[in-house]
């Protein structure tokens, strides 16, 4: 019955075809507990063993874990009182979602990746800062001279700090674009909240012209069903692309399922063609400029199993398939797609000391879903 659901190529608009849709509701088909007995314990044990006491922060801190494959829920697991109804926040995962309405914004003919950020946000006209292109907001190429420092360092000296929580927290794409550029745009890669959070102001600002201050429900969220999704903004306005998108994990799921297909729900094209395979390339400005101690390549704010022969680098999650790609956040937030066998894994948590590995939480997720 599952193989029955896999993808295949549609005319219409050049989108997957599903028997099902998983807009309302996600159809469950759960897993044997007793087939797959040992590779449920080996998952669990992994995700799911607090170390020590909870209030001392340790160990694999998991919320919510959820796999699917074929279109269908085949395992599931919350913690930590969290449930299926009870929304997380997404932390860095947020970047992939500016991305993707990007994405939107083009598919929309509202904007261009080669547009200057000035172009939409025309208070900033006149300024270096106009050097920047929407794709080097999505690439973390806008070369501004962010501090990207989480809780071991003070708002005076982290940017990201002080933009949610310090002096730059009321008006965000300020702070944001009072950054100096210390290289030329497109010429140096660093990862940036503050790029994200530019990606969705301009995406916000090029799509409200014709689609009201709601665009991003009307053209994405609420397509794929994500009704209940929260995309914080700050006082002025400005979408906290960044790092705050509040969702339950099996509405991230649905996200994780739109790049599934191609950028496709349902028959209808919400991101254009073409745009997923290009967010999950590694792109120009990270393998050109790359730190060394980057070891994951990243697209289009996705991050990416693939080699940097480039830069001598190996597969970055070894033990799962090459076309891997990942939302990934803070604090062990994840959204895992694996085109190849059909499946997510959405993982949601609290972990302080290290986050989770992406390569054993896909590799023992596989192991139950195949």
């Amino acid at each position: 019955m599952l193989a029955a659901l896999a993808p295949s190529l549609a005319l219409a608009q050049n989108c997957p075809t599903r028997a099902s849709w998983p807009t309302t509701e996600w159809p469950v088909n759960l897993v044997s507990a007793t087939a797959k007995a040992a590779e449920i314990k080996a998952l669990e044990d992994f995700a799911f063993t607090l170390t020590g006491k909870d209030s001392e922060r340790l160990g694999m801190r998991t919320e919510g874990l959820v796999i699917i494959k074929n279109g269908a829920i085949v395992y599931e697991r919350y913690g930590r009182g969290f449930d299926e109804t009870k929304r997380h926040l997404s932390w860095s995962v947020a970047k992939s979602f500016s991305s993707a309405l990007v994405g939107v914004a083009v598919k929309q003919g509202a904007l261009s990746l080669d547009d200057s950020v000035c172009k939409h946000l025309p208070e900033y006209d006149g300024t270096p800062q106009c050097k920047i292109t929407v794709k080097d907001a999505i690439t973390f190429g806008t070369a501004l001279g962010w501090q990207e420092e989480y809780e071991n360092q003070s708002y005076q000296v982290s940017s990201v700090i002080s933009m949610l929580f310090g002096v730059g927290h009321g008006d965000q794409l300020k702070h944001i674009l009072t950054h100096k550029l210390v290289a030329e745009p497109g010429k140096r890669w660093s990862y940036s909240t503050g790029d994200a959070e530019l990606a969705s102001a301009v995406a916000k600002r090029a799509l409200a012209k014709a689609h009201g201050r709601d665009a991003f429900w009307k053209l994405m969220l609420d397509p794929i069903g994500m009704q209940r999704a929260t995309f914080e903004e700050d006082a002025k306005g400005t979408p906290l692309g960044g790092s705050m998108v509040f969702a339950t994990p099996r509405d991230f799921a649905k996200f994780g399922f739109l790049f599934l297909n191609d950028g496709c729900w349902n028959g209808q094209r919400l991101l254009p063609e073409g745009w997923v395979a290009s967010s999950t390339t590694p792109s120009d400005v990270f393998t050109a400029t790359a730190p060394e101690n980057e070891d994951t390549p990243s697209g289009y704010s996705w991050w990416l199993n693939r080699p940097s022969p480039e830069r001598n680098k190996p597969l970055p999650w070894p033990d799962v398939p090459n076309d891997t790609y990942a939302a990934l956040g803070h604090w062990g937030q994840r959204i895992i797609v694996v085109p190849s066998e059909d499946v997510i894994v959405v993982r949601t948590g609290d972990d302080r000391k290290g986050s989770i590995d992406v390569n054993e939480l896909t590799k023992f997720s596989l192991a139950v879903a195949r």
